[in-house]
């Protein structure tokens, strides 16, 4: 991620940490389809974890789960929230895929909330995540979609992101994320769109 990426989740992230989760019934049904695929025993990283509300709520399905983000106010305060919870198989880092700085794998699943969207370079993200998974390991995703139709919402984005207003991102669809995927050497096992819309899509890959 940049430098400009991280200044801006670092402004916002009190305010992040202080809104609501906009469709809860789709956010309950992707922790229902993630929890079906975790074990006892796997060791789990999050990328891209912001306050740590998922991890929060996942932890207690693992061994050991890891909560990564770039922006060092959203762990601060991830942080804060797992000290208050008493979590003690929870840890918080701040870092990045493929610079060195992530707890080393590999891991049984890597997880990517709303995050794959706003990768400056997805196919070297993929080959990294790839990197740190066991064989067999999985990667489990859910990443707006805004590709197709919804493109005509890039002015609009183009404009909040000159007001400081929001992040830069991609127009993905849910065919070229997957495709994306695959090309780095997985299977897709499950998919769908929790909303529909716009597409927020889940997907569970296989590690080859």
């Amino acid at each position: 991620m940049t430098n400009d990426s991280a200044a801006f989740w670092n402004k916002v992230a009190r305010r992040y940490a202080g809104m609501t989760i906009r469709n809860p019934e789709a956010y309950e049904v992707t922790l229902d389809l993630v929890r079906a695929r975790l074990r006892p025993e796997d060791h789990v990283l999050e990328l891209g974890c912001g306050t740590g509300t998922t991890a929060l709520r996942l932890a207690d399905a693992v061994a050991h789960y890891v909560g990564n983000d770039y922006a060092p106010e959203m762990i601060a305060i991830a942080e804060e929230k797992r000290t208050d919870a008493q979590v003690e198989n929870l840890v918080f880092c701040t870092g990045q895929l493929g610079d060195g700085s992530l707890p080393k794998g590999p891991f049984d699943v890597i997880l990517g909330f709303n995050v794959l969207h706003l990768l400056p370079d997805r196919q070297s993200a993929f080959a990294n995540i790839a990197q740190s998974l066991q064989p067999g390991g999985l990667l489990i995703s859910k990443t707006p979609c805004l590709g197709g139709v919804y493109r005509l919402l890039q002015p609009l984005v183009a404009v909040m992101r000159l007001m400081g207003k929001a992040p830069k991102l991609s127009f993905l669809t849910p065919a070229r994320l997957e495709r994306d995927i695959k090309a780095a050497g997985f299977e897709i096992l499950e998919t769908g769109s929790y909303p529909k819309r716009p597409p927020s899509r889940f997907i569970v890959a296989q590690k080859l």
